[in-house]
């Protein structure tokens, strides 16, 4: 995924404890850097059997990649607000709500501590094709996704499911702290987190890692299975998901939208997602 085009310029402002943050942030570097991260197991395996141990590092904690997320989402929005396309079609963001819900009402298989997040979901008056999570679960769904697509409810779950589950599994983070340890720490938290400025700018580090630096092909094959399985869970046929990557390939035309830029090539992606797809039917099945 992109950097949303609503965003603002980065915002230079000292949050408050940032120069705290930021001298923990440098005292830190050398050690993240030299030492390998931790190993760590963000979510149970679910039926889809995705049990990667992930690495991360120290420097990077969920609290101050959460944090970040929350501010950058509020500015997310009040930009949306200001410029008229924040929730402009009730009857669309009560529907991407409700499917929304019934997601996250499932996220618990994977991990029990996401019934405690403080979730929001809202829909972008805009025409990319395009929706996203950021930690702790803010969701944005660009309306341009939905209409130019036409997905059923089944698609829109599987576009949504996808996007909860980067959040799930913390792929931002994880990106993050692979960044750290390969010695980008000025390049990441300096210039995105603004260390060096008199404070760390948690919003823009938050968007950098969640939003534009792009995710592995791995973590996208994660995302897709743990996605099929909370979308059958929650009733929707898993089939759809293949569906949706094949209006995707028709809606690429002269040039693939910006939601496909860091994704899997379509065809291995559909195989795949067809395969565990199947796997999940029988929980779908049961809430039939």
């Amino acid at each position: 995924m992109l950097l949303p085009p609503l965003l603002p310029p980065p915002i230079r402002q000292k949050l408050p404890g940032a120069t705290l943050i930021a001298r923990r942030l440098i005292a830190l570097a050398a050690v993240a850097l030299a030492a390998a991260c931790a190993s760590v197991e963000t979510t149970e395996s679910g039926v889809v059997g995705v049990e990667r141990r992930q690495s991360m590092s120290p420097l990077v904690s969920a609290e101050d990649i959460n944090e970040g997320a929350r501010e950058a989402y509020a500015q997310v929005l009040a930009q949306a607000r200001a410029k008229g396309v924040l929730n402009t079609d009730a009857a669309q963001t009560a529907r991407v709500r409700s499917i929304s819900q019934r997601l996250i009402a499932q996220t618990p298989v994977f991990r029990p501590d996401a019934q405690k997040w403080a979730w929001e979901v809202n829909v972008i008056d805009v025409k990319d094709i395009n929706a996203w999570c950021m930690p702790g679960g803010k969701i944005a769904v660009y309306s341009g996704m939905i209409e130019r697509l036409q997905l059923s409810d089944a698609e829109l779950a599987a576009v949504i499911g996808h996007e909860i589950a980067h959040a799930l599994r913390e792929h931002g983070r994880e990106r993050a702290s692979r960044a750290v340890t390969q010695g980008l720490v000025l390049g990441v938290l300096g210039a995105a987190a603004g260390v060096g400025q008199g404070g760390v700018d948690l919003a823009q580090l938050a968007l950098e890692v969640t939003l534009n630096l792009p995710n592995s092909r791995g973590h996208e094959v994660e995302a897709d299975r743990i996605g099929v399985e909370l979308a059958a869970r929650a009733g929707y046929d898993p089939r759809a998901a293949v569906t949706l990557w094949q209006k995707m390939d028709k809606a690429a035309g002269a040039g693939p939208p910006a939601f496909l830029s860091t994704h899997p090539a379509s065809e291995t992606r559909q195989a795949d997602l067809a395969v565990y797809a199947e796997k999940v039917m029988p929980l779908y099945q049961a809430r039939r």
